[in-house]
């Protein structure tokens, strides 16, 4: 997937006049790559659309004007962006209760390594993660994962961890959404 360029991305000005348009087709990008896991747990998978959107909106919130700030966030978010065969992830855990959330937040430390997907042929093939995102005593509520796939999207989303069991059968939009951005 090719990543974002700073010809693509607007002044948070002309982007707030044009939010609307790029934002109802942002959401759309992201709805058919939103994959939710058991009661916790938003896998969104990342594309050209939904990073952009991304870059804007922080440019929009931030006021971010000065071109060195402007690459620094172009750099950032294209990380999530990955070449043909892979597929780059956002991880949203989500606990409303704070001291529920620190709790369990510490007991999943080790939840990356129980997360999969699962392709046509029964293979589960496990995410490499972030680490500036695993601390020594506990998660962050924000994952960035990637997946290597290959040229076929997968059917299922899940977490085998004792305990958290589940797994999420992708829709036929979900899949034909992540088999292009496998191309």
């Amino acid at each position: 997937m090719k990543p974002i360029e700073r010809g693509e991305i607007l002044d948070y000005v002309t982007y707030g006049e044009r939010r609307d348009a790029i934002r109802a087709d942002a959401l759309q990008a992201k709805s058919e790559r939103r994959i939710i896991v058991g009661e916790h747990f938003t896998f969104l998978f990342e594309n050209h659309e939904t990073v952009r959107y991304q870059i804007q909106e922080m440019m929009r919130v931030e006021k971010i004007v000065k071109e060195n700030d402007i690459e620094h966030e172009i750099k950032t978010y294209n990380e999530l962006i990955h070449p043909a065969g892979s597929l780059g992830c956002t991880l949203l855990i989500g606990i409303d209760d704070p001291a529920e959330r620190d709790a369990k937040l510490k007991a999943w430390i080790g939840l990356n390594d129980h997360i999969y997907a699962k392709l046509p042929d029964g293979t589960r093939v496990k995410p490499t993660w972030d680490p500036r995102q695993v601390g020594d005593t506990r998660l962050s509520s924000v994952q960035y994962l990637t997946f290597e796939l290959g040229p076929e999207a997968p059917i299922a989303i899940g977490i085998d961890m004792p305990g958290i069991e589940a797994e999420t059968e992708l829709s036929d939009a979900q899949r034909e959404a992540l088999g292009r951005d496998l191309a």
